[in-house]
């Protein structure tokens, strides 16, 4: 397997500082997989070229039992592993060329954050997924990408095209930069790891993709196929990746609690919602509530207030805010039998979570609106798919309503951390899709003063397992 990496920065030859390798030898290296040869097929000050050919051996594939595929019998002995970029090249990359990938150069610092014209080529990779994979990955890092496929048979046109590809990357980057994306996104290409995965490979992953991974459009799969679909570090990963993207949930809290209410406030519209809540749930007949958001516990302190709810469960992502209801709540002095009503979860409600299953019903008052559209429906195969109660009930902003604020500029959203306020039309859009997806039925209802044109400024969508 081949990796070449080619430079037309003057002089070119600056490219032997970066890899910390001289361009007028060629030199072997040992590796417990096989042997690595790093040489420069050219080298002039317009042009340089640095080649990392890994010489693999079958053999010691064989005696590594968590190497190489077991699909059928001779798997072991028969497969395209030693011809193939894959995760020994990743391997290769970070045992011989680590020190530019972590972007240091001590012969010439000032190159270590200079960004050139460089050329990636791999000849060849598998990609389970195709020639679409291959741009879905690269094409949003910068890269410019030549894919070159290959049938499976010459001789049999009819069988089709290989999942073999050799592939170009074009981009004017830091060297490190080309380097860390390789090393993460050529196992990601094949979906195979000649290794054995555990939490390191997360702090791995975690490391070499801080500056771009959160924001990558295909990060879920690249988690996902980097540690080898190994669900618990996925989870540990995307939990990382998630706390990175997200503002401090306890800060945003604070200040959506504050702004709402400000703007609100004149028509009592947070009581309004809550006895709206109570009495939904109750006409549902609920014994068994999720406050899901639960905020300072606002909710669960009027559910307490009616012995007909005997358990109340609020979840939140933010720790210091379930600490606050706690407070507010009093727990500590509440009665041993009304203390047992109540529990309080950490938790983040885009990822399934099997204490939510079971439940009579879910509260989800002003949530959704704070959420990506992307994690919304991460949200919604949650609540609606795994956790199922048999009746959710749902609020969220009428942004038709934001006109009869004054002190709400034009075309502004009641939160600065709403991601989108929706109108009616598009709140009951969304809700039959729930119900078309889900096998819920739902009613809609107003929640504060209505208008006859623009309709209440809160929305409530009852839900219905049918």
């Amino acid at each position: 397997m081949l990796l070449t990496i080619t430079t037309t920065h003057s002089p070119a030859t600056d490219l032997g500082y970066l890899l910390h390798k001289n361009p007028s030898r060629a030199q072997v290296f040992e590796l417990a997989f096989g042997q690595a040869h790093v040489f420069y097929p050219e080298a002039t000050d317009e042009r340089c070229t640095a080649a990392l050919l890994l010489d693999v051996d079958p053999v010691a594939l064989v005696r590594s039992r968590k190497s190489g595929p077991e699909s059928f019998a001779l798997g072991q002995y028969v497969n395209e592993r030693p011809y193939v970029a894959s995760s020994f090249m990743s391997n290769a990359i970070s045992r011989l060329f680590g020190t530019a990938m972590g972007g240091r150069c001590s012969g010439k610092p000032e190159l270590a954050n200079l960004e050139i014209p460089l050329t990636a080529k791999l000849s060849v990779v598998p990609c389970r997924g195709g020639e679409d994979l291959l741009r879905r990955l690269f094409e949003p890092l910068g890269y410019s990408v030549t894919a070159e496929g290959y049938p499976l048979d010459e001789k049999f046109a009819d069988w089709g095209n290989s999942a073999f590809f050799t592939v170009s990357l074009e981009k004017t980057c830091r060297l490190s930069e080309l380097l860390t994306h390789l090393y993460i996104l050529i196992p990601v290409l094949d979906d195979e790891k000649h290794y054995w995965v555990g939490e390191d490979e997360v702090e791995k992953l975690l490391k070499h993709g801080e500056d771009w991974l959160s924001s990558h459009p295909e990060k879920d799969l690249i988690v996902k196929r980097y540690l080898r679909h190994r669900r618990n570090l996925m989870s540990q990963a995307m939990a990382q990746l998630l706390e990175e993207d997200t503002p401090n949930p306890d800060e945003v809290q604070e200040v959506a609690a504050q702004e709402e209410w400000v703007i609100e406030e004149r028509i009592s519209l947070n009581e309004q919602r809550m006895g709206a809540v109570v009495s939904a749930l109750k006409s549902a007949g609920a014994k068994r509530v999720l406050d899901l958001g639960c905020g300072e516990g606002k909710l669960i302190g009027a559910l307490l207030r009616d012995k007909e709810f005997v358990e109340i469960v609020g979840v939140d992502v933010s720790y210091r805010t379930l600490e606050k209801a706690q407070d507010k709540l009093r727990l500590e002095k509440m009665a041993p039998m009304q203390r047992e009503r109540i529990k309080l979860l950490h938790g983040s409600l885009i990822y399934r979570d099997k204490r939510l299953e079971g439940y009579d019903a879910a509260a989800v008052i002003e949530v959704i609106e704070h959420m990506d559209l992307a994690r919304l429906a991460a949200f919604e195969r949650v609540l609606f798919e795994f956790a199922k109660p048999g009746t959710v009930v749902l609020t969220t902003p009428n942004v038709e309503y934001n006109v009869k604020w004054e002190s709400l500029p034009a075309g502004k959203m009641r939160h600065r951390d709403h991601r989108f306020e929706w109108t009616r039309e598009e709140f009951a859009d969304w809700a039959h899709g729930i119900c078309e997806r889900f096998g819920y039925s739902v009613r809609f209802l107003p929640i504060g003063p209505e208008d006859a044109e623009i309709g209440a400024p809160t929305q409530m969508a009852v839900f219905e397992k049918t």
